[in-house]
């Protein structure tokens, strides 16, 4: 299945203007016509393979498009200038005033805070439950349910969403599942699980160098359209448009992402199997202690492994900025947050991307202050990382201590 969508992505194949093997950057905001009833057919949307305006669509970033529908599954899909421009877009464009959605009560901070605040000023409501627990998701749907949202592997808790099960639910009383795949390119296809739409922020794994912020939405042909309709598509009338530059940079990494998501899930699989070991409260989905660790493996697309994404509880918020600083002043990787790059990056959740979700919440979902994610660099020599991060936690007397109490 998995081999099957690199070979489609590896497949791709665009000559660029002059027979370059890259394709030409369309570096243009506006586009010219011969004919003036071309135009306004091509407003219309109903002349294909003309330009009128970026913000509509342009041949970067379509190629762009092609790759990350190619990559996920889909028939087509949407880049934007974020992940949030992506996820705000399928929402506003699927809910209408007085609908209610379902979702993972563990999601990205900015995510929880715009279907929780901003949302309710159209009158749509969010219920936010344990998307682990199927019957209370089936037994949340009412009649104003528009959709389920949840994430593959959830930030920053590493839940692990049953895509397949969730896409029954959602099946059966006619409603779409929405699938944020950020943290498990080519280790997780929700849309071959069932899902029916995937948003992704690209500025993370896929992209792969922290040099630019992007987003897609991978769905049918029919959604994609919708969301750029001149007259009511939110993508096109919310204006996040990606930049065609960064769009043909994008899909130039892309063309390692599967030599580096093995890399990432390798080096985390190294890391939090030592570390559990060593007593330490580890959460990755590899280990067979994850509660998801089952549903994972039935869903997952093996050669892809885990994912580069590990939890280390260290007790509180002291010990973990003590750590994280240390770690960062012995060139082990960066106190930033997002993921996905070369370079080891850590944050604590609980004071950085998940800020937004209040403090009761955070504790009611297990979200400790002394909890850093760690988004698992391209490190050659793991093993000597591995030892470097546990004299880091020794000199801070954090190993002893957390295993005392683990």
């Amino acid at each position: 299945m998995s081999q099957k969508t690199i070979n489609d992505l590896q497949d791709l194949q665009y000559f660029g203007e002059y027979g370059g093997v890259n394709p030409s950057v369309s570096d243009s905001s506006t586009y010219t016509f011969l004919s003036a009833k071309t135009m306004f057919d091509t407003f219309e949307g109903n002349t294909e393979g003309c330009y009128l305006y970026s913000r509509h669509s342009s041949p970067s970033n379509l190629y762009l498009g092609e790759a990350l529908a190619a990559l996920e599954g889909t028939e087509s899909a949407n880049v934007t200038a974020s992940g949030m421009g992506a996820i705000t877009a399928v929402i506003l464009q699927l809910c209408n005033a007085g609908d209610h959605i379902i979702s993972s009560r563990t999601i990205y901070g900015g995510t929880y805070a715009f279907l929780k605040n901003f949302l309710v000023k159209f009158g749509i409501k969010t219920t936010f439950l344990d998307i682990t627990d199927l019957d209370a998701v089936a037994a949340a749907i009412t009649a104003k349910t528009k959709m389920i949202y949840c994430e593959s592997v959830s930030n920053p808790l590493l839940e692990v969403a049953d895509i397949s099960a969730l896409s029954r639910i959602s099946r059966k009383n006619e409603i779409p599942l929405v699938v944020d795949n950020t943290f498990s390119p080519l280790s997780v296809t929700p849309a071959k699980l069932g899902a029916d739409i995937v948003v992704h922020s690209l500025t993370k794994f896929i992209n792969g160098t922290s040099d630019c912020v992007a987003g897609v939405v991978c769905g049918t042909t029919e959604l994609c359209l919708s969301l750029k309709d001149v007259n009511n598509g939110a993508g096109m009338l919310l204006g996040s448009t990606l930049d065609s530059l960064r769009g043909a940079s994008i899909l130039k990494n892309m063309r390692t992402l599967h030599i580096r998501i093995k890399k990432h899930s390798e080096n985390a699989m190294f890391l939090a199997k030592n570390f559990e070991q060593d007593g330490l409260p580890i959460v990755y989905p590899g280990l067979s202690s994850h509660p998801g660790h089952m549903i994972m493996e039935d869903q997952m697309n093996t050669e892809y492994g885990y994912g580069g994404i590990m939890t280390i509880d260290v007790g509180s918020l002291k010990n973990a900025n003590a750590l994280m600083e240390l770690m960062q002043e012995r060139k082990l990787g960066y106190l930033a947050v997002s993921l996905g790059f070369y370079k080891t990056l850590f944050s604590a959740p609980g004071s950085s991307t998940s800020s937004e979700i209040p403090m009761e919440e955070q504790q009611a979902m297990g979200l400790g202050d002394g909890l850093i994610r760690f988004s698992i660099g391209l490190d050659d020599d793991i093993e000597r990382t591995y030892y470097s991060m546990k004299k880091c936690l020794m000199d801070l007397k954090i190993l002893n201590d957390t295993a005392v109490n683990a």
